[in-house]
């Protein structure tokens, strides 16, 4: 397990411990103690946390997920906002749990998460169904995900560098420009800048 602060550190070992079939093989500071740990092997499963000095937890589960696929990473944090629920899943993190859930919550999230299973608390599953369902009006019903590449299109960024941003595949990135830009009736990246700009999802600042 990964978590900066200390005290939070020795007391999620304290806590894992009394869990029946888990058994901590290390507790990181921060991301690159993590995936140093993984490297070591004897491991099933990361409890992540995300906000941590040196590497966050974010980058530190884009390279256990590159690096050691056969390793899920199940995060624990105090965070639920969109963005950091959005760059840890991107990232390839397999759960997504905060700082207020019990032992028992944890023991069940960990075994789901080691057996293939994604796992999620209330209040994170409620955040990515609206995130599903929801479409920008105001930008032709483009939906959250294609609004996000249109706003680093604008930035400039190329296909290559989209999917490195996001953590995705080249041929994803390429679906959703071809859907963006069917949507708003653009032919080339120039219309679309100009799109972009012009119903504000990229500006000048």
């Amino acid at each position: 397990m990964a978590d900066d602060q200390q005290v939070v550190r020795e007391g999620l070992v304290a806590l894992l411990g009394l869990i029946d079939g888990v058994h901590v093989t290390g507790a990181a500071a921060n991301g690159v103690e993590a995936v140093d740990l993984v490297a070591r092997g004897n491991v099933d499963v990361v409890l992540m946390d995300l906000r941590m000095p040196v590497l966050d937890g974010t980058q530190a589960t884009a390279r256990i997920t590159a690096d050691f696929p056969d390793v899920a990473v199940l995060v624990l944090t105090t965070y639920a906002d969109d963005a950091s629920i959005a760059s840890a899943l991107r990232a390839g993190a397999r759960g997504y749990l905060t700082k207020d859930a019990g032992r028992a919550e944890i023991g069940a999230a960990l075994r789901s998460t080691a057996a293939g299973q994604s796992t999620f608390d209330a209040e994170v599953s409620k955040r990515l169904i609206a995130g599903l369902t929801s479409t920008d009006q105001s930008t032709d019903g483009l939906t959250a995900r294609e609004t996000e590449v249109l706003r680093l299109i604008a930035q400039g960024l190329s296909n290559p560098e989209i999917a490195g941003r996001l953590f995705i595949s080249e041929a994803t990135v390429k679906t959703h420009i071809n859907n963006t830009f069917a949507k708003i009736g653009a032919r080339h990246r120039a219309e679309a800048v100009r799109y972009a700009y012009q119903k504000g999802v990229a500006s000048d600042s």
